[in-house]
C-alpha cells in the first residue's frame, strides 16, 4: 500500500491495570510512533475501570460524587457520571468506584466479608438524587465475591436467616440465609450492565474459582465462596441468571444485577464502541494499535482489545497489540503483538517505568509498524 499522505494511526488502548490509564497508554505509544505519522486517541474500556471516562468522553456528561462504603464497609467518597438524554438523566457507574480491589490493600483482602453494598449505594443515589431514568453499570475490578447480594441490600432487598432476621450481603453472612424478601426493594429504572467477561456464576469457570484468588481467596475460601453462591442461587431461584454468560463478572455482581435488579447484561466493549463510534474511526485509519496490561485467556472472553481486533480485521485494517505481557493464544487475535515482558526487566520495574518503556518498545519496532501499514 503506497501512502502519499501521513499514515493515520488509531490508538485504542485499554488501561494497563496498576500502571497506566488508557489515556496514558495511548500517550506513551504515540511518543514512539514515526514523526511523520499522525495519531488519533480513542481510549477504550470494557466495563472495568475507565468505563465512566470513556462514556463521558462520548456523551459530554459530568461527574457526581456521593458517600458510599468500600468493600469492607468503610466510608468513602465515590463518583459516577451523569449525562442528559432526550428522555432524562442517564447515570454511568463503575462498581469498582466503591467496591473495587484498588481500594483494599493486599493484606486487607477478605473476600468472605467483602460486599458490593457500596455499589448499591451509588445506584440508589443516582436514582433518588440525580433522578436517573437509566443506569449504565460497568462491572469489573471488584474486591468482592458476594453474588451482588450487598448491592441488593442497599436497594432494599432483604436476605433472611431461618428466624427471619435480615443478614448482611457478604458471603460470610449469606451462608446463613434461608429466605429472600424483595418486597421492600426501591423502584428501579432500566439498568444496562457493561460486562467484560463471559464466566458463569459458579463452577470451574465461575467467579470464585477464576477470580477469587486475586482477591485474596485461599483454596478453602474458594470452596466456601462457590458453595455459598450455589446456595444463593437455590434460595433465590436464580438458576437461569446464574448460567447466563457474564453472571460471574465482578464476583457474581452480574448475577445479582440480573436477579435482584432486572438488569440486562451486554458487552461492555460494544456499549463503549457504539458511544465512541469506534467502528467508523477504525475504517478511517491506516493502522490500529490497541492493548492492555495483559493479553491472556481473559482477553478471549470479551475484553476490549479483542473487540478492537475483530473490528479492525472486519474493516481490513492492520491491528497491532502492545501489552505488558502477551500469551500466545491471545496474541493470535492480532496481526502482530509487542510485550514489555520481552525487554527482560523485572515486573516491578516494568510497571514503574511503563510510559518510558512503552515508548521505547514501539519506537524500536518501526520496521514492523511500516511493514503492517504497507501490507
Amino acid at each position: 500500500m503506497l501512502h502519499t499522505r501521513p499514515v493515520k494511526v488509531l490508538l485504542a488502548c485499554d488501561k494497563f491495570k496498576g500502571s497506566l490509564s488508557a489515556v496514558e497508554a495511548c500517550e506513551a505509544i504515540r511518543s514512539g510512533l514515526p514523526e511523520d505519522w499522525t495519531a488519533e486517541f480513542c481510549p477504550i474500556a470494557d466495563g472495568g475501570e475507565g468505563f465512566i471516562d470513556a462514556m463521558l468522553a462520548a456523551t459530554g456528561g459530568e461527574l457526581v460524587t456521593a458517600p458510599a462504603s468500600d468493600a469492607l464497609g468503610r466510608p468513602v467518597e465515590a463518583s459516577y457520571g451523569v449525562y442528559r438524554s432526550p428522555e432524562g438523566p442517564v447515570a454511568i457507574l463503575e462498581m469498582s468506584a466503591a467496591s473495587g480491589l484498588w481500594r483494599i490493600a493486599a493484606d486487607e483482602r477478605k473476600p468472605r466479608w467483602a460486599s458490593t453494598f457500596g455499589t448499591g449505594q451509588l445506584m440508589r443515589h443516582a436514582i433518588e438524587v440525580s433522578g436517573a431514568i437509566r443506569l449504565l453499570v460497568g462491572i469489573g475490578g471488584s474486591a468482592t465475591n458476594d453474588g451482588g447480594a450487598g448491592m441488593a441490600t442497599a436497594l432494599g432487598v432483604r436476605f433472611l436467616d431461618e428466624r427471619g432476621y435480615p443478614m448482611e450481603g457478604s458471603p460470610g453472612c449469606l451462608a446463613h440465609v434461608h429466605y429472600l424478601d424483595d418486597t421492600q426493594r426501591i423502584a428501579l429504572p432500566e439498568i444496562i450492565v457493561a460486562c467484560d467477561v463471559d464466566n458463569p456464576l459458579t463452577g470451574p469457570r465461575g467467579c470464585s474459582a477464576v477470580f477469587g484468588p486475586q482477591k485474596g481467596a485461599t483454596p478453602e475460601d474458594v470452596a466456601f465462596l462457590d458453595a455459598t453462591l450455589e446456595r444463593l442461587v437455590v434460595i433465590t431461584a436464580g438458576q437461569v441468571q446464574a448460567n447466563t454468560p457474564g453472571a460471574g463478572a465482578a464476583g457474581g455482581l452480574g448475577f445479582g444485577l440480573m436477579r435482584f435488579a432486572n438488569a440486562k447484561l451486554v458487552s461492555g466493549f460494544d456499549l463503549v464502541a457504539d458511544a465512541l463510534g469506534i467502528k467508523e474511526r477504525i475504517s478511517a485509519a491506516d493502522l490500529v494499535i490497541t492493548g492492555e496490561g495483559s493479553l491472556d485467556f481473559q482477553t478471549l472472553g470479551g475484553k476490549g482489545p479483542a473487540g478492537v481486533a475483530a473490528m479492525a480485521k472486519a474493516a481490513g485494517v492492520p491491528v497491532l497489540a502492545v501489552a505488558g505481557r502477551v500469551e500466545e493464544s491471545a496474541g493470535a487475535l492480532f496481526d502482530a503483538a509487542l510485550s514489555l515482558e520481552s525487554l527482560g526487566l523485572p515486573l516491578a520495574e516494568s510497571i514503574a517505568r511503563a510510559p518510558e518503556l512503552l515508548t521505547r518498545l514501539v519506537s524500536g519496532h518501526e520496521g514492523l509498524l511500516r511493514g503492517l501499514v504497507a501490507r
